[in-house]
């Protein structure tokens, strides 16, 4: 089994010194340096680096990319209506999935890598990866950390600088490090 195949069934893997893995890092590496190095006004441009790097024929509708925008490999499956903010990583070697009608803020980053405790383990390049998986209609604030495994159900709104380590139910306002709960969302309610 090829370390690309053990890090997609979440099992340990070489993440670090597995050629075959480097070369597909290095590739999207390239990709988003020139999608962050394009002008914003290039906007078909754009769409077609974006393509190569989430390996899309077609984009979703109103995906909103802002750049600087980072992967690790593109591994990602995007809904609809969807807004990724300026500074934002994606450390998908698990699958990332956002549903439909997603804010994310600035500086987020989705993490699915989890290293062992051991430092002689680590050392020899060892991770797994556990997917994310985010519901529909969901709002990150700036900064926010998602960690690896975890899947927020749909209605949620994460607060700004929130580290959410734990799996969250639909229609949570969630915030704090760790994220907590704060309270149930009523999506009857009116401004």
């Amino acid at each position: 089994m090829s370390e690309k195949e053990k890090m997609l069934q979440g099992l340990w893997y070489d993440a670090n010194y597995d050629a075959d893995l480097l070369e597909i890092r290095r590739e999207a590496d390239d990709l988003c340096f020139e999608l962050n190095h394009s002008r914003p006004s290039d906007v078909e441009g754009q769409r077609e680096i974006i393509k190569k790097i989430l390996h899309m024929e077609e984009l979703p509708d109103e995906l909103h990319l802002l750049t600087p925008f980072y992967v690790d490999y593109g591994n990602m499956e995007i809904g609809n209506h969807v807004h990724i903010g300026k500074n934002c990583f994606f450390m998908d070697c698990a699958k990332i999935t956002l549903g439909s009608h997603i804010f994310i803020g600035p500086d987020c980053g989705f993490y699915t890598a989890v290293h062992p405790l051991t430092y002689k383990e680590r050392n020899q390049g060892l991770e797994k990866a556990l997917p994310i998986t985010i519901g529909d209609n969901c709002w990150f604030g700036a900064k926010c950390i998602v960690l690896p495994g975890i899947t927020i159900g749909s209605g949620c709104v994460i607060g700004a600088g929130s580290v959410v380590t734990k799996d969250v139910p639909d229609n949570c306002v969630v915030a704090g490090n760790p994220a907590r709960v704060l309270r149930t969302i009523d999506n009857e309610e009116k401004l």
